[in-house]
C-alpha cells in the first residue's frame, strides 16, 4: 500500500486468486483517544474490490472530495469491527470483508449488485480524521429568548428544552448559539452529525428527539427544512444552537401531520452540532 493518511491510498494485490477470509490491520497508528463501541467517526473510506484479476477499486471518498460518518458497532462485518475498534484520530486501518464475515443474504444483495464473494473479497481503507464528541461541550450561555427555556446540564447529558408559553414566537429565523464550539464552520453543501430535540412553540410538544433514540443523526444539509440550511450553515463543530423555525422556513401550510405538526406551527430545536462531513 502507498499513500500517506489522509491522502487516497494505492494498493498493489499479489498475484492469483483472491483471500477469500476476512482479516483485518492496523496500518498507520494514529494518536488520541481510541475508539470503541458506539462513537461516531468522521472519515475517508476507500473500496477495492478483490477479484484477482482487475482489483478495481469503486469508489473513494477522496474522489468525491467528502467524508463520512462512520458509527463503530458490533453490528459491522466482524473484520471491520475489528479493525475500528481502538483505531486512532490520524490512523489508517485496513479490512479484507470476505463471504465468511456476511449472511447468505448479504451476499445474495451484492450478488446483485454486480460483487460475487464467492470469487471475490472487497478491501476497505479507512483513514480516521476524527471522533465526534457525545455532546456540546463547554459553559453554556442563556439563549435569551422569552418563551424558551433551555437547561444545560453539561458532560455528555442532553439539555432540556422548554416552550410552553403564551409569549408570541418570532416571526422570523431565530439562531442563538448556546455553546461555541471550536471546529470548522458547516457549509451549506455538507452532511452534518447532530443530536437534537424538536418541540412545537407554545405547546412544549415534543415531536423528535435523536436523544431519546440513543444516537445522533446525519442528514445532508440541502435535503433538509429550509430552517434547518439556513440556521446551521457557518456554525462551528462542536456548538449547541437555539434554532425557531417559523412556518414557512419549516413544513410550510401543509404542516407534518406525521410529526402533529399544523401549518401554523413555529419549530423550537436545540442541536448539538456533532460533525460535518
Amino acid at each position: 500500500m502507498t499513500g500517506d493518511a489522509g491522502k487516497k491510498p494505492t494498493l498493489t494485490f499479489p498475484a492469483g486468486k483472491p483471500a477469500l477470509t476476512s482479516s483485518a490491520q492496523k496500518v498507520i497508528e494514529g494518536s488520541g483517544t481510541p475508539a470503541k463501541d458506539g462513537d461516531v467517526l468522521t472519515a475517508n473510506v476507500t473500496v477495492y474490490n478483490w477479484d484477482g484479476k482487475q482489483n478495481k477499486s469503486p469508489g473513494s471518498d477522496y474522489d468525491q472530495g467528502k467524508s463520512e460518518f462512520v458509527t463503530v458497532s458490533p453490528q459491522l462485518p466482524k473484520a471491520l469491527h475489528e479493525a475500528l475498534v481502538g483505531a486512532k484520530p490520524g490512523g489508517r486501518v485496513l479490512a479484507v470483508i470476505a463471504k465468511d464475515n456476511l449472511s447468505a443474504d448479504q451476499i445474495n444483495q451484492a450478488k446483485q449488485q454486480g460483487t460475487d464473494f464467492n470469487a471475490s473479497s472487497q478491501v476497505l481503507v479507512v483513514d480516521i480524521v476524527s471522533a465526534a464528541a457525545k455532546a456540546a461541550q463547554g459553559s453554556a450561555v442563556d439563549p435569551g429568548l422569552n418563551g424558551v427555556k433551555l437547561e444545560n446540564p453539561g458532560g455528555d447529558k442532553a439539555p432540556t428544552l422548554t416552550t410552553k408559553t403564551a409569549a408570541k414566537p418570532p416571526k422570523k429565523l431565530v439562531v442563538k448559539t448556546v455553546i461555541k464550539g471550536d471546529g470548522p464552520a458547516v457549509k451549506a453543501d455538507q452532511t452534518v452529525l447532530a443530536h437534537y430535540i424538536g418541540k412545537i412553540w407554545g405547546t412544549d410538544k415534543k415531536f423528535d428527539s435523536s436523544w431519546d433514540r440513543g444516537e445522533p443523526a446525519s442528514f445532508a444539509l440541502n435535503q433538509v427544512v429550509k430552517g434547518w440550511a439556513q440556521g446551521l450553515t457557518g456554525v462551528p463543530v462542536g456548538s449547541r444552537v437555539l434554532l425557531t423555525i417559523p412556518p414557512d422556513l419549516g413544513y410550510g401550510k401543509e404542516g407534518n401531520s406525521q410529526g402533529g405538526i399544523k401549518g401554523t406551527d413555529t419549530l423550537v430545536f436545540v442541536v448539538d452540532v456533532l460533525g460535518a462531513a
